[in-house]
């Protein structure tokens, strides 16, 4: 009878426990912290795509169970920062860089592209090539007409070095105001000009024989109190560049750009960024694609 008793006994704490790890397994798949990340101005825009392949690495490489998810609102990039610094609808933004969004939000100081960003190749309307076929040197480029997003770093970084750049109100609008002849020369970066030139074929083409070149990039970005965050982040960023997964995403996806590129083959103009924070991490060769820029 004792035995019986005992057994009894053990049976219930056998079930009490399979049902406490049920319990507890469950509790442990709905704790899940979301993530907002923003979606891109248009919905031709592909810019985001490849960052947010890098954010879903760098989560999957923490304790902490990360899910992503999407604000319905499209933003530019001084929308993303006004957002993050505000603690509203975005938690986390692949975003350029500068000392400025630097000092108004908290950086994760990995590049995300490797210094891509800061390699620059040219749309130019079809037939224009000989508009810049003499363009050899910083001072010829300062007779170009080019322009920039006006929010956009890259045009304090081209106007620190005599550029005049003209201004354009939003990404889509510059794409027009080039095929209207408001200016002739639209830096784009490697990653960025191929998808721009598949959505502009028919009016467009990329400049053959000249590359601009700056010490630029974006990092993740989020709100200064979001330390718990950011601290995951660059985690699983590390975790990423030490096991090669992150080389791996990188190549995958601009590989093929770079190539194409022929960057080697071109004339490259060098432009200082004035924008460059102290904390940049210059000396870490294998966060930069080629070479560590010195400035």
């Amino acid at each position: 009878m004792l035995e019986k008793r005992k057994e009894i006994r053990v049976k219930k704490f056998a079930r009490s426990v399979f049902f406490l790890v049920l319990a507890l397994n469950s509790m442990s798949a709905s704790c899940v912290e979301f993530v907002r990340y923003p979606i891109p101005e248009t919905s031709g825009d592909q810019r985001y795509e490849y960052p947010r392949k890098l954010l879903e690495l760098a989560l999957s490489k923490t304790q902490t169970k990360y899910q992503i998810v999407y604000p319905s609102i499209p933003m530019n990039q001084e929308r993303q920062v006004r957002e993050l610094e505000a603690g509203r609808t975005i938690d986390v933004g692949p975003i350029p860089t500068s000392a400025e969004r630097e000092a108004r939000l908290l950086p994760i100081r990995i590049p995300l592209n490797k210094g891509l960003l800061g390699w620059r190749l040219g749309l130019i309307r079809k037939g224009d090539e000989g508009l810049l076929a003499n363009v050899k040197t910083l001072e010829d480029l300062r007779r170009v007409r080019l322009a920039q997003g006006h929010e956009w770093p890259d045009t304090q970084i081209l106007e620190g070095s005599g550029i005049n750049v003209i201004p354009g109100a939003t990404y889509e609008s510059l794409f027009k105001m080039l095929t209207a002849k408001r200016f002739d020369y639209f830096p784009r970066s490697v990653m960025e000009i191929w998808s721009e030139l598949d959505e502009n074929k028919a009016t467009m083409q990329i400049e053959p024989h000249l590359a601009l070149h700056y010490f630029y990039d974006s990092y993740f970005f989020v709100n200064k109190q979001n330390v718990k965050l950011a601290n995951d982040i660059r985690e699983g960023l590390e975790k990423a560049i030490a096991d090669g997964s992150f080389n791996k995403l990188f190549e995958e996806y601009w590989g093929g750009a770079i190539r194409k590129a022929r960057l080697n083959e071109r004339t490259v103009i060098e432009l200082v960024n004035p924008l460059m924070s102290p904390e940049t991490p210059s000396r870490r060769a294998e966060l930069w694609y080629g070479h560590v820029p010195q400035q």
